[in-house]
């Protein structure tokens, strides 16, 4: 089933995919004059914090995880970015370093486009500048949601909530009824919630005993969205 209507699923969900959607051709020919594409493997690194832009990514194909790193060492996901959305853009327009990690969350193609590319076509395209800006505005927005759940939800709320987002993500050729497979190791998922493996996996044991989802090895299903809504205590 969609969600929309009866959960505000882009208060949760940042995506970038329509930036270069139908963008006017001779500034996509620009933008993309010198792109390279390459291959990544899951788990394979994309690009660091603290290291310097070289240029934005585009994905082709597969999944990233955005994810900054404590200094034990423990992953915090911020995002999952999917087929179609741009990485790497908040550096090279801040000037400044990467703010976070991006990796591989499945074998996945990644076009990179180098910097003086993307700054050029931005000078010139008033389409593109006007994407970015209501992009980067919405990223705000959900920013600002995500901060209030890790301060205000229990880890019960928040995993709910990130099933529901991550549902949206994994859809593909999507029809009413239709099953979706989440496709995400438990070290993921708890790092995107921001709780111990341990604690996702008991919850997610529970939902499962409620018949809320199902598993297959590391695969959820979701069965019963709007229990999820409920638990997630959105408003």
């Amino acid at each position: 089933m969609s969600i929309h209507g009866i959960f505000p699923i882009d208060k949760w969900d940042f995506k970038s995919e329509s930036v270069l959607m139908d963008l006017p051709a001779e500034d996509f020919a620009l933008l993309t004059a010198n792109k390279t594409e390459q291959l990544y493997s899951k788990g394979e690194i994309i690009f660091r914090e603290a290291a310097y832009p070289a240029g934005i990514f585009y994905i082709i194909e597969g999944k990233v995880k955005k994810y900054k790193v404590d200094k034990d060492g423990r992953e915090q996901i911020i995002y999952v970015a999917n087929q179609g959305e741009i990485l790497g853009y908040h550096a090279i327009l801040s000037e400044d370093r990467y703010p976070d990690s991006a990796a591989a969350l499945e074998k996945s193609r990644i076009a990179f486009i180098p910097r003086e590319d993307f700054l050029n076509t931005l000078q010139q395209s008033a389409v593109l500048s006007k994407r970015l800006l209501k992009t980067l505005s919405h990223e705000f927005a959900v920013l600002a949601n995500s901060i209030s759940a890790f301060a205000q939800k229990s880890v019960r709320e928040r995993l709910a909530l990130q099933l529901i987002v991550l549902r949206e993500k994994y859809k593909v050729n999507f029809q009413p009824g239709m099953p979706v497979e989440i496709n995400i190791s438990r070290n993921d998922l708890a790092n995107i919630v921001g709780t111990v493996r341990e604690s996702a996996v008991r919850i997610l044991t529970e939902f499962k005993e409620a018949g809320i989802v199902q598993t297959k090895g590391r695969k959820i299903i979701v069965l019963d969205v709007n229990q999820l809504i409920k638990i997630a205590n959105y408003k």
